[in-house]
């Protein structure tokens, strides 16, 4: 990313979203997580193609899937792994997580800005008051205030106490 001010340090990894309306997702990213726009691209006369945001110190990719653009790209035997946004999937393999001073200010401007209720927030056998949202583009937050910093073993002893709760709980790892 040789955008001024956008490259990560070389010890965070970059999230890069694929949408389809980035002008409507850079105005919820900034009304919800107060995200700085560094970069846009768009298409002389036609869509925003790329932008590049700060929310706190990480960098947020932006991307407008283009099915086509990628057929153009990769190699035919390396097309089945498709990038596409939630909308048009209708599924996400992240959660991008974020930890914040105040996690119920942070959770109630999202919601505001026009993000839903995935997980409420409750406090967490792992020591954070924790809740996840689904913007309004089918990606997944995860957001946290610590409440207590505790051993690895007490998570553990904590989890296993939680157990019963869940189904499935006699599965092996």
């Amino acid at each position: 990313m040789a955008i001024k001010g956008g490259r990560p340090n070389d010890r965070q990894v970059a999230a890069h979203l694929f949408l389809l309306d980035l002008p409507k997702a850079i105005e919820f990213y900034k009304a919800a997580f107060d995200a700085r726009v560094l970069y846009v691209s768009a298409v002389p006369g036609g869509p925003v193609m790329h932008a590049q945001l700060n929310i706190c110190e990480s960098s947020l990719l932006l991307s407008r899937e283009h099915p086509q653009m990628e057929n153009d790209l990769v190699e035919a035997p390396r097309r089945g792994i498709r990038l596409r946004a939630p909308e048009s999937s209708g599924a996400t393999g992240v959660v991008l997580e974020q930890y914040v001073p105040n996690v119920e200010a942070t959770f109630a401007r999202a919601v505001a800005a026009g993000a839903e209720v995935r997980m409420p927030i409750q406090p967490t056998f792992f020591g954070d008051r924790y809740g996840q949202l689904t913007d309004p583009f089918g990606h997944v937050w995860g957001l946290a205030t610590v409440e207590e910093e505790i051993a690895p073993e007490e998570v553990a002893t904590r989890m296993m106490k939680m157990v019963p709760q869940f189904p499935g709980r006699h599965a092996k790892i």
